[in-house]
């Protein structure tokens, strides 16, 4: 299969939902991407971020694949997971 930007669009995403306030005080709903750390997309409710946050993430795949970045995918290893001393010699 073909890792195009359709094949990025239907993964599976660990989205980490939150809410914080604005400069303003006022409270906003965000949707980041655990694989993808400089994601982020805010809108005022959680229902608006959950609803629109992939036409971010299609603009944010293209520049990745149009850069040739690497896209890491949902239940990729991650380095930062890793146990290294169990990796290590005589550990």
């Amino acid at each position: 299969m073909a890792k195009d930007l359709e094949y990025y669009l239907n993964l599976n995403w660990t989205l980490i939902e939150g809410e914080d306030l604005d400069f303003e005080g006022n409270p906003y709903h965000y949707i980041e991407i655990k694989e993808i750390p400089s994601f982020a997309f805010c809108a005022k409710t959680i229902e608006k971020a959950r609803e629109n946050y992939k036409k971010q993430l299609k603009l944010q795949l293209m520049i990745m694949l149009e850069d040739g970045d690497e896209i890491k995918e949902p239940g990729e290893e991650d380095d930062e997971d890793q146990d290294w001393e169990s990796m290590c010699p005589g550990g």
